[in-house]
C-alpha cells in the first residue's frame, strides 16, 4: 500500500466505508456548466507551460496512485501506472476536450493504463496474488511504529477492505472506487468508463450489496473512526 497520510487514509476508509454500510450522502445531481477548476491550468499546459502540468500531477498524483492501486493491487506497479497516465495525459494535452473536466478525462486514461498494465501482467503468467501473499508474510516483521490508536484502526479497516475489494470484479472495484473513494458522480463514472449511467448505478449497488456483506464484521471499527 503506497504510503498515504493518515487524513487522506481515514478519509478514504470512511469514504468507502459509510457508502457500503448504508451512510453515503445522497447523489447530487449535476450542476449544468459546471466550471472545470483545472481549466485555466490545461490551458496553460497545453500551450507548453510545464510548471502548469506539474501543478497538475501534484493535484491528482496521490489521488491517481489510489485509485489505480485498487484496480493493479500492487503498490509498485501502481506508481508505475500512475506516472504512465501522466505521461500519457501530457502527450495527450491537445486532444483534450473541455466538454468533459479534467479530472474525468485523467480517469479515463488512469483506468485505461491500469486495465493495459492487468492485461501485461496476464500475458507474462505471472502468479500475482502468490507473490504478495509472499511480500506480506516477509514485510510482517516491518511494520511502521505505532502512530495512535486512530491510525492503527484506520490501517485495520484499510486492509479488511482491500481484501473485500479484491473480490469484486473489475468493472464493479471501478465503479465503486470512483465513487465511494475520489467522489466523482455517476455521469462522471459513466463518462469514464464508456457505459450509460443505468449500468454505473447497477455496478455500484451489486459492489455496495457485497462490500456490505463482506465488511459487516468491521461496523463497529469503521464507526469508530467517525
Amino acid at each position: 500500500m503506497p504510503s498515504l497520510s493518515s487524513s487522506r487514509m481515514m478519509a478514504s476508509v470512511v469514504g468507502l466505508s459509510s457508502a457500503v454500510t448504508g451512510r453515503a450522502a445522497p447523489e447530487k445531481a449535476r450542476v449544468e456548466q459546471q466550471v472545470d477548476p483545472d481549466r485555466a491550468l490545461v490551458k496553460a499546459a497545453s500551450a507548453g507551460d510545464l510548471d502548469a502540468f506539474e501543478t497538475l500531477v501534484r493535484r491528482y498524483q496521490t489521488r491517481v496512485v489510489n485509485y489505480v492501486l485498487a484496480i493493479v493491487r500492487d503498490t509498485g506497479e501502481a506508481e508505475d501506472v500512475a506516472q504512465e497516465t501522466f505521461i500519457r495525459a501530457h502527450r495527450s494535452l491537445g486532444r483534450f476536450r473541455s466538454e468533459s473536466s479534467f479530472k474525468t478525462w485523467l480517469y479515463t486514461i488512469a483506468t485505461n493504463t491500469a486495465r493495459s498494465a492487468l492485461d501485461r501482467r496476464a500475458r507474462r503468467k505471472r502468479v500475482a496474488d502468490q507473490s504478495l501473499d509472499d511480500d506480506a508474510q516477509g514485510q510482517g516483521a516491518e511494520r511502521v511504529p505505532s502512530q495512535g490508536p486512530d491510525v492503527e484502526t484506520a490501517l485495520v479497516a484499510r486492509e479488511a477492505i482491500d481484501s473485500a475489494l479484491a473480490t469484486l470484479s473489475d468493472e464493479l472495484r471501478v465503479a465503486v472506487v470512483l465513487r465511494d473513494v475520489e467522489g466523482l458522480d455517476y455521469q462522471e463514472i459513466a463518462e469514464v468508463t464508456d457505459v450509460p449511467i443505468g449500468t454505473v448505478e447497477s455496478r455500484i449497488f451489486r459492489a455496495r450489496r457485497k462490500l456490505r456483506t463482506l465488511l459487516q464484521p468491521l461496523k463497529e471499527t469503521i464507526h469508530a473512526l467517525r
